[in-house]
This record gives structure tokens, C-alpha cells and sequence, in this order.
């Protein structure tokens, strides 16, 4: 599971950000200060920050100077009220990767957040991991847990779509297209067939549902949060 931190000292926003990334299957760690987010990012490395730059104390400048001198590949977003283009522009210049302003609305955080950790993962990684659920695309190879899932060839591609993008729903027609190909002659009742299938293979033992179903749409592979169809 990807770790996000988040500093802010506004408990609205903290509690929104908590609220709402851990829905999205991320583990959140909020601290209220610079020098507490410092340490959380010490103790808990995280694999991206979000960090207000009005706080007392050290100020999200700072901040982000000493998280860039010990990991100068984190990803952090600068997410402020202060919404000035020259602020903007500091911000950028001062080595943020990217910068929102209050108000800000959630999905479009959570887009640049996906598209920020995207850009950090290694070019071409073997491995692909979610939650609990690994897949080695060099041995061909799945697992959860310590348990190796037997999956046919389909099967297998269809859960690297998945892991190769964990929280964005995807729907039947891109599945269709991207594990059997434009020229299949099938239609979309065969993604529901194999979707089936895997999740059969993933879930026993009463393990957690991972590939959720968005209702006309299609799936998502996130850490169940509450009841869904």
C-alpha cells in the first residue's frame, strides 16, 4: 500500500485528505507542523507529500528543502491558499512537483497525485504490487499473500491491467481492448466472465475484495473501504 503524507495545519483539510486518500486505498499519515510531518516522513517514509506552505513554525519552504535534501526523487505537492501566480511560480521554482490551490476539489488532487506517483515508479519495473497482491511479469508469476494464484494467460493480463493502474476505473471496452485486443470478435459480457473467474481465484480463504465493480462503468482495483456492489 502506498503512504501518503499529509502537513497541514487546518484539521478540516487534514480530515478530508485522511478521509478520502484511505478510501482510495492509500495509507495516510497527517501531521499538524513541519517539524511533526519531518519526523512522521522520517520514521514512515513516505511515497508522497502534501504539504500546506502557511504553517507555523517551519514553513512548507523549508520543509520541502529538508525532504528534498534526504530523497530528492519524493514526489510533493504543494496544496495552499495562497493562489498569487508569483506564488505559483516560487512554489514550482523552489522544487515542488506540482501546486493547488485552496479551494480545491478532491478528484483533481487525487488525479495529479496518481500522475505524480505514475512518473516516480521505475521504467519497466518486473513487479507490479497492490495491497497484498504481487505480480512478477519476468517469472510470470502472481501471488497474495505467501498463496501463488494458478491463472490462465488471460487471466494473468487481465490482473497486470489492473496492477498497472490500482485506483482508476477501467472501463469493459478498455479492458476488452487492452487484454484481448482490437481485433477480438467478443463483446464485453467477456471481461464480466473473466473478472469473475479472477476474483474467484483471489478471494479465498475470506480474503478482502481488491477488484471493486463501479456500477455501468466498469472495475477498479481498491482496498474495499465499505460495502459495494
Amino acid at each position: 500500500m502506498q503512504r501518503i503524507l499529509v502537513i497541514d495545519d487546518d484539521p478540516a483539510i487534514t480530515s478530508l485528505l485522511k478521509r478520502g486518500l484511505s478510501y482510495e486505498g492509500f495509507s495516510v499519515d497527517v501531521a499538524a507542523n513541519g517539524e511533526a510531518g519531518l519526523a512522521f516522513g522520517r520514521q514512515f517514509p513516505p511515497d508522497l507529500v502534501i504539504l500546506d506552505i502557511m504553517m507555523p513554525g517551519l514553513d512548507g519552504y523549508e520543509v520541502l528543502r529538508r525532504l528534498r535534501a534526504a530523497d530528492s526523487r519524493l514526489p510533493v505537492i504543494f496544496l495552499t491558499a495562497r493562489d498569487a501566480t508569483s506564488d505559483q511560480i516560487l512554489g514550482l521554482e523552489s522544487g515542488a512537483d506540482d501546486y493547488i490551490t485552496k479551494p480545491f476539489t478532491f478528484d483533481v488532487l487525487l488525479a495529479r497525485v496518481h500522475a505524480l506517483l505514475r512518473r516516480n515508479q521505475p521504467e519497466g519495473s518486473p513487479q507490479l504490487r497492490f495491497a497484498n497482491l504481487t505480480l512478477d511479469k519476468t517469472s510470470h508469476l502472481a501471488r497474495r499473500g505467501t498463496r501463488t494464484l494458478s491463472l490462465t494467460s488471460l487471466e494473468f493480463k487481465l490482473l497486470e491491467e489492473f496492477l498497472t493502474y490500482p485506483r482508476q476505473v477501467l472501463s469493459k471496452e478498455v479492458l476488452l481492448d487492452r487484454v484481448w485486443g482490437y481485433d477480438f470478435g467478443g463483446n464485453a459480457n467477456m471481461v464480466e466472465v473473466y473478472v469473475m473467474q479472477l476474483r474467484q481465484k483471489l478471494e479465498k480463504e475470506g480474503e478482502q475484495r481488491l477488484i471493486q465493480t463501479v456500477r455501468g462503468i466498469g472495475y477498479v482495483l481498491r482496498e474495499q473501504e465499505r460495502e459495494e456492489g
